[in-house]
């Protein structure tokens, strides 16, 4: 069974979750002339026959993993697009996770000017917070997500059946965004991931395509009214001011980025509570049981003992200043006062992050 959520901003197009989504493939794609397909090594080898509709479709498949994000492998989606020989009325199908969606967004948004793209996310991380918003990018030496542009695609088909391959990091990795998902106020969110959490962690379809469909219609909510992140769409970033920090210090992809933004939670928890504008005292140890629940860290000291990353406080400061939220040379936060209410910009000072960070 599927589900189809429609991401209100014009044109609007459809999210489709559920087992099964990609049966929707074949149909979104036949009314391009022209079509490629861009994927990595792995989802190739696992999910390769999933694309069997689109026939001999020119496929580029990159090594999998963070370090693909960058200008010069941009450059090589750039020239096999070329080479496949799209138009601008053809179609750009992505096949992975957010590596893949990331960057082939961004090859799309550029190609000819832009091209369209339908987003296949075959992660959880993908699948709740990725392939949904129009967000495409790639990394710097300064920093994460640093060159990027908006590029809405004209459909994602987000098909629970691809998580059953998932390992146990890139599982982990996915739970860090719904967790933020379900602080942000996604309803019933919270309450589903505290009482089914063992079964999420066993990949049971039903409450994973449950959690999905409640990230991806919380997601499609804030964007439709804010698509380009000027307002109220930056309560998404929670967390992820010290997440990117942490995965920059300890070295694009060593340590994943959802598993990142458990810990930026846990941290964005705490400076809430030290600046007083935490409202929900309950808040803070109910999540860290929930994050434990999962199997994932909530401290920076818990990520430091399970991955072996010394992660010194002066580099991650550092770092924090080259977040692309950074506004006037401050470093700016974003905090949660209780479930779904949310301070989108906190400006503590450098002297408060390095007591933060410090204490782990």
């Amino acid at each position: 069974m599927t589900v189809v959520v429609d991401v209100g901003l014009a044109p609007t197009y459809p999210v489709h979750v559920g087992a099964g989504a990609l049966a929707a493939l074949a149909p979104a794609a036949t009314p391009f002339h022209g079509r490629a397909v861009l994927t990595d090594t792995n989802v190739e080898a696992l999910q390769g026959p999933r694309l069997e509709a689109l026939g001999d479709t020119p496929r580029l498949a990159l090594a999998p993993g963070e370090g693909a994000k960058r200008l010069a492998t941009l450059e090589r989606v750039l020239d096999f697009l070329c080479d496949a020989r799209l138009e601008r009325s053809s179609l750009l199908v992505t096949f992975g996770g957010g590596v893949v969606g990331d960057l082939g967004g961004l090859a799309a948004s550029l190609y000819l000017r832009g091209i369209a793209v339908v987003h296949c996310p075959t992660t959880l991380l993908a699948q709740v917070d990725a392939s949904v918003g129009g967000k495409t990018a790639v990394n710097l030496r300064a920093g994460k997500n640093l060159a990027g542009t908006f590029h809405q695609p004209r459909a994602v088909l987000a098909d629970t059946e691809v998580l059953a391959t998932l390992d146990d990091d890139q599982l982990r990795s996915g739970l860090g965004e719904v967790v933020k998902t379900a602080v942000l106020g996604a309803p019933g969110l919270l309450e589903l991931l505290e009482r089914d959490a063992p079964r999420l962690v066993a990949r049971d379809p039903g409450v994973l395509a449950r959690v999905v469909e409640a990230c991806v219609r919380h997601k499609a909510a804030v964007v439709a009214g804010d698509e380009r992140e000027r307002g109220p769409r930056r309560a998404l970033n929670l967390g992820h001011t010290f997440a990117h920090a942490i995965e920059h210090v300890a070295g694009y992809g060593r340590v994943p980025h959802g598993v990142a933004v458990a810990v930026g939670i846990g941290l964005a928890l705490d400076a809430s509570r030290a600046l007083g504008l935490l409202a929900d005292a309950s808040l803070p140890p109910r999540l860290r049981g929930l994050l434990a629940a999962l199997g994932l860290p909530a401290s920076l000291d818990e990520l430091r003992a399970a991955s072996g990353q010394t992660l010194a406080v002066e580099p991650l400061v550092a770092a924090m200043h080259h977040d692309k939220k950074a506004a006037e040379a401050e470093i700016s936060l974003v905090l949660p006062r209780e479930v779904g209410r949310i301070e989108l910009d906190a400006r503590p000072g450098e002297g408060f992050l390095r007591r933060l960070l410090a204490r782990g």
